[in-house]
């Protein structure tokens, strides 16, 4: 009796044992959605929550976290081959209601797929380069642009129609 009592018990330790091997294989949302919140902060916007119910492998290094676009991020795992997109909403700290009375904005200047001239202007130097851009932008706005290398990304401000400038 001892002996089949005993076998049973350790049966049970290993039928638990996958289940917590499992539970720390997958990734850490809450770390997640920190960085995410850090990133669209910087933009100016909020970041949406990750649906906890996304089981993804945990990446053996940290995800990185980049702007697809003005509303959307990009989480991946390089080594595991996952990326989430991860929405974002409005200027962070305002209420829909304070969004809504907001006056209209310009027209862009800028339209997503648009060739834009970036410049970079020092004391000593000024150079210019072309783009394409992956959003719409207003003057004074800061956008995404990619350069001739489809994994080249960069951020400017509109300074005019089809024009940008990249602070230093």
């Amino acid at each position: 009796m001892v002996r089949k009592t005993s076998s049973c018990l350790i049966a049970g330790i290993l039928a638990c044992t996958p289940a917590a091997h499992a539970q720390q294989a997958s990734e850490d949302w809450q770390t997640i959605d920190v960085l995410t919140a850090m990133v669209a902060n910087a933009m100016g916007r909020s970041a949406t929550p990750i649906d906890r119910r996304i089981k993804l492998a945990r990446c053996p290094e940290q995800a990185s976290i980049t702007a697809i676009d003005a509303q959307t991020l990009a989480v991946r795992c390089p080594s595991l081959g996952w990326r989430l997109r991860v929405p974002m909403t409005g200027p962070a700290g305002v209420t829909p209601t304070q969004a809504s009375y907001a006056r209209p904005a310009a027209a862009p200047v800028i339209r997503r797929g648009d060739n834009v001239r970036v410049t970079i202007d020092t004391e000593s130097f000024s150079i210019s380069y072309a783009a394409i851009a992956s959003e719409d932008g207003r003057v004074g706005e800061t956008i995404a642009l990619r350069g001739s290398d489809a994994k080249s990304l960069l951020s400017a401000t509109v300074t005019g129609p089809g024009r940008a400038r990249l602070e230093d």
